[in-house]
């Protein structure tokens, strides 16, 4: 008797005076389903084999068959049925004799998670009916023959988005019958972006194409006055990539009754892609060292990060924003939310909102690095996903905000998004969530201020159109670029933009006018600089250009700063410091061209060979002082990437990875990395070195497994060089 009695203390919940059942946030966890729920006592000669009984329930869930063809999710490599809400799906119910409705009753259980109840979402039992309402649960009879039916089911528009386990009950006097657990009849429901009562609906076939079902994107990169791109592997449909993401919202114990709404989705997902305050996906690193980790530019997509998190359930190291921003894409498309990677030129990170950033300079001019605490990003990468808003007034519906990447915390946590596109172009930041935030990223002016000795403030310079200068998203069914900046915000110097920014101050976005400091702008003299193209590892010159458009002759004693820096544009050293005297001839324009040697830049680069130019100039007739600044990026060679043998699905071929050193020193410590969705798994391998110009040839044998038009990217990774890519696009034929 003790034995038992201790067995059904086990079993029992902990006790909790605040819920009857503790949270259910596990997607995996399982509750026991008796197979034989008795009403009473059971008379002694009662046989459940007398009643109808379920020999066999066929899901049609290979990927050539009608559900995962209707349902466009033929292209999960998983053995599952995968549907998407909203939608009708069939399974064949096979039975040990006919069945009869007039004294037969069976019906369908749904059930999710722990502790499933009907309220809740997480317990929904089905009975079979004569029609079907849309976008309601609900299952009728289209086929009956011999001791077989087939059930059409309809799933509700509003329904949670994971894996649900099913069951089959059969009525009888004496209690019910179910079919044993059969993990193979387990049923994935997903967003669904081809469903108009769904709350991710997109009308557009085309954009449904790129952004729900394209596994492959592009990562802008670069800078304002050089944009670069680069490919990504999303692979939101390779092996185990839907449970790894299944398993991102139990690690951040998203209620299994909040997973039908994208807002929810979005806004804990943001938090748990980076490992900021939860363990989440990855983890950050800016400063250039990427020891017991893999350095973020040498990853080449989603895959082998998801995979590595799922099993080690521990952060995977490193990222920066492209890299959070990529296996959050993964993350959205895998569930079917309608998602993109955006580019923000000129980002600017701003510690307090105000939509202010201040460069300090000292008495001649320079940057003051100790007193100037804000910084602008070459580029900025965040993701907008698809969704109806109805927790906002209508109209801010659409493309929303959502970003991995920890810079700030929201509400307690390192997390941003969902803000409505179109809240932030209008002002209207008092809409959740984050939008004051996003608003000066792509906003803010760019303040030049003098500290004078008495700790007066004296403005400069005011640059208002430097950031978020560009905005842009791979284009609909092709790898080009698409500017989207007008999406947020209207042009420079329009009445809807001043209007937007009034707004955007009345709802709180701090903002001091140009009024509360002294500022009268330098008009008769206009300086600029262009920074010469140039291949890492050659010379460069630097050109600045004054226009004098007064009548009066002056002389500027000009600074020149050539800083190395990180993308976020935070300095790592200052590698050139140049200062002439330039005579500005009354109506005219004069240039003045300063050389960069590589010899002056290469010991110290960082790898995305980012410079940041600094040119300041102070009018010494009339004290006025100019300022300009430029990011620039060298130009990285790049790998190439050929095939050799047929390009068949099922057969073998061989890809070949070749690089030629340009540098004027060894390499050391090279990696390559090898992928392709549907064509190959990530391939890693190592290379001691490579001296300079001489050649690395890799080739790599794989037997691609599914036709159509792919692409194989490659990444390689040293101690002097990084941010090394390659890519191919490949048309495997049927076999």
């Amino acid at each position: 008797m003790s034995e038992t009695t201790s067995t059904n203390e086990e079993n029992k919940l902990p006790l909790n005076g605040r819920r009857a059942i503790p949270p259910n946030y596990s997607n995996d966890e399982e509750n026991e389903v008796p197979e034989m729920e008795a009403f009473g006592l059971i008379p002694r000669g009662f046989n459940p084999r007398d009643y109808l009984r379920i020999v066999d329930i066929n899901m049609f869930k290979e990927p050539h068959e009608i559900n995962k063809q209707e349902h466009h999710t033929d292209k999960y490599y998983n053995p599952k049925l995968i549907v998407r809400r909203g939608q009708a799906f069939q399974i064949q119910i096979d039975f040990n004799r006919p069945y009869k409705p007039e004294t037969d009753q069976f019906w369908l259980e749904y059930l999710m998670g722990r502790y499933p109840q009907q309220n809740k979402g997480t317990y929904i039992p089905i009975l079979v009916g004569n029609v079907l309402k849309p976008g309601q649960w609900g299952a009728k009879i289209i086929h009956r023959e011999n001791n077989s039916i087939r059930l059409s089911i309809m799933s509700s528009t509003t329904c949670i988005v994971g894996k649900f386990r099913l069951y089959v009950a059969v009525l009888t006097p004496f209690g019910i019958l179910r079919t044993r657990r059969n993990s193979a009849t387990d049923t994935y429901i997903l967003f669904n972006p081809w469903c108009q009562l769904d709350a991710v609906y997109l009308d557009d076939e085309k954009e449904r194409e790129e952004y729900v079902l394209n596994d492959v994107g592009i990562v802008f990169h670069g800078n304002v006055e050089d944009v670069k791109s680069r490919s990504w592997s999303y692979g939101q449909f390779e092996e185990n990539i839907l449970d790894a993401c299944l398993f991102l919202m139990d690690k951040a114990e998203l209620e299994l009754s909040g997973r039908g709404n994208p807002i929810k989705i979005c806004r804990v997902a943001s938090a748990v892609i980076n490992s900021r305050d939860d363990n989440g996906v990855i983890a950050g690193s800016w400063n250039n060292t990427y020891d017991y980790g893999v350095a973020p530019s040498a990853w080449t997509g989603s895959v082998d990060i998801l995979l590595e998190y799922y099993s080690s359930k521990q952060p995977v190291r490193y990222g920066q924003c492209w890299v959070f921003a990529g296996v959050f894409n993964t993350f959205l498309r895998c569930l079917g939310i309608p998602a993109r990677l955006i580019t923000n030129y000129s980002s600017a990170h701003d510690n307090n909102a105000n939509l202010r950033l201040d460069f300090f300079l000292d008495d001649e001019g320079k940057v003051d690095t100790r007193l100037t605490k804000d910084s602008v990003w070459n580029y900025h990468c965040w993701n907008e996903a698809w969704m109806t808003r109805p927790d906002l007034p209508v109209g801010f519906g659409g493309w929303q905000v959502v970003d991995g990447t920890p810079q700030e915390t929201s509400d307690g946590m390192y997390r941003c998004g969902p803000a409505s596109v179109q809240a932030i172009k209008h002002g209207h930041v008092c809409f959740q969530f984050d939008a004051p935030f996003v608003y000066a990223e792509v906003n803010s002016d760019v303040f030049y201020t003098r500290m004078e000795k008495n700790g007066t403030q004296v403005v400069e310079n005011v640059d208002t159109t430097h950031i978020g200068q560009l905005i842009v998203t791979k284009e609909v069914g092709g790898d080009g670029m698409r500017d989207i900046t007008e999406e947020y915000k209207f042009r420079e110097g329009s009445d809807e933009e001043r209007l937007a920014l009034e707004t955007a101050v009345m709802y709180g976005v701090k903002k001091q006018s140009i009024q509360e400091t002294t500022y009268q702008p330098q008009t008769d003299v206009d300086m600029d600089f262009q920074v010469q193209k140039a291949v890492l590892g050659s010379d460069f010159k630097v050109t600045i250009t004054f226009r004098n458009k007064s009548r009066n002759s002056y002389t500027a004693t000009t600074y020149l700063s050539g800083n190395i820096v990180f993308y976020t544009g935070v300095t790592k050293s200052e590698f050139k410091k140049h200062s002439f005297s330039a005579k500005l001839e009354p109506s005219s324009s004069r240039s003045f061209d300063i050389a960069i040697k590589s010899n002056e830049y290469m010991s110290d680069l960082l790898e995305q060979a980012s410079f940041h130019f600094f040119v300041t100039a102070r009018i010494n007739e009339t004290g006025k002082i100019l300022a300009v600044q430029k990011a620039t990026v060298l130009e990285i060679p790049t790998l190439r990437i050929k095939t050799k043998g047929e390009l068949v699905a099922g057969k073998e071929m061989s890809v070949i990875v070749e690089f030629t050193n340009p540098l004027k020193q060894t390499l050391e410590n090279v990696t390559l990395r090898l992928e392709g969705p549907g064509v190959l798994r990530t391939i890693k391998k190592q290379f001691g070195r490579i001296p300079m110009n001489s050649t690395l040839t890799w080739e790599v044998k794989c037997i691609p497994m599914r036709p159509g038009l792919r692409k194989l990217i490659a990444s390689l990774n040293s101690d002097a060089l990084k941010h090394v890519y390659g890519e191919l696009n490949v048309q495997i034929q049927k076999p």
